[in-house]
């Protein structure tokens, strides 16, 4: 039986993290008193009990952790924005490259951004085989549940009186400085940032990331992209689903409640939208790190997990 430690099991994701393990007959949770889970001295007792310690902190918090914890033989699993481009740490998308390897042999991991996983789960393949090149000016569009915010935002929007602005949906990520650009631009081999909308709307979890794209500025046709999306997503919790829709509509809240990611592509060879799916909550967080998890345990890689 594995042994797990959750530092920083109060916040959305640690929280929902432990509600997954919970279930699990393979793991066993350490708890840590809750007038101890800021004291170092306990916090890396627990780690030194633990196979696997995920930090589900601030990113100046989950820095501290790291550098309280190296000592320890855990796997940490950081799902903070901290460690994402770091060549210390392993990327924690298994489905793109060589990384599911990489997760299964290292020790440090670094859990994606949730708006980040879906632009990289449509760019990354094209650019990796050449259909897209390195220097591609590209946008992205990601709408997001206001779950992905944390009990700040979530108090904020069920509160029962809901302000009238948050009643609709609102942009954000306004300078174009978004944490998860840099992630984004890294994992995609990109030589250019792309112009990144983000935008929470009023519903509790879901997200649909969009990238435009002009085939003939690449020259490249909608079949091509297809076909590459599926040859590339074999395995794991990213598939392709061609043209699937509800009678001309997308919801971004689809698959709320499950891990796994759909990539699609609509539109023509002239324009065409690229389009993910999935829970901000599931692969886009917890869903993902536990993923992580299972691969550097070797355990497969879907175990407790919602498909």
């Amino acid at each position: 039986m594995n042994t797990i430690f959750i530092d920083g099991s109060a916040g959305t994701t640690g929280l929902r993290i432990a509600d997954r393990l919970r279930g699990r007959s393979d793991i066993r949770l350490l708890t840590i008193d809750p007038d101890k889970r800021k004291d170092p001295a306990a916090r890396k007792q627990c780690a030194k009990q633990a196979d696997v310690v995920f930090l589900c902190l601030p990113d100046a918090a989950a820095i501290e952790a790291a550098d309280l914890f190296q000592d320890t033989d855990a796997v940490i699993i950081d799902a903070s924005t901290a460690h994402r481009v770091s060549p210390d740490w392993t990327y924690g998308f298994a489905e793109i490259g060589a990384q599911r390897d990489k997760i299964k042999a290292a020790k440090r991991i670094a859990n994606p951004g949730c708006h980040a996983s879906g632009f990289i789960a449509l760019v990354a393949p094209l650019v990796e085989t050449g259909l897209l090149p390195a220097d591609a000016r590209l946008s992205c569009f990601s709408l997001t549940g206001y779950s992905g915010g944390g009990k700040q935002m979530i108090a904020d929007y069920e509160t029962d009186e809901l302000d009238e602005l948050l009643t609709a949906p609102r942009l954000y990520g306004l300078s174009q400085t978004h944490k998860h650009l840099p992630e984004m631009k890294a994992m995609c081999q990109l030589e250019n940032a792309p112009v990144f909308c983000p935008i929470v709307a009023p519903y509790h979890s879901g997200m649909e990331v969009t990238v435009p794209l002009f085939g003939d500025a690449y020259q490249i046709t909608k079949a091509q992209v297809e076909a590459c999306y599926a040859a590339y997503y074999q395995a794991g919790l990213v598939r392709f689903c061609p043209d699937t829709d509800e009678n001309g509509f997308l919801s971004a809240a689809a698959l709320a409640g499950r891990d796994c990611m759909e990539v699609a592509v609509f539109g023509n060879d002239a324009r065409m939208t690229l389009v993910a799916r999935f829970d901000n909550l599931g692969k886009g967080a917890s869903g993902a790190a536990i993923q992580n998890m299972n691969l550097a345990l070797g355990l497969d890689e879907t175990a407790g997990l919602v498909l």
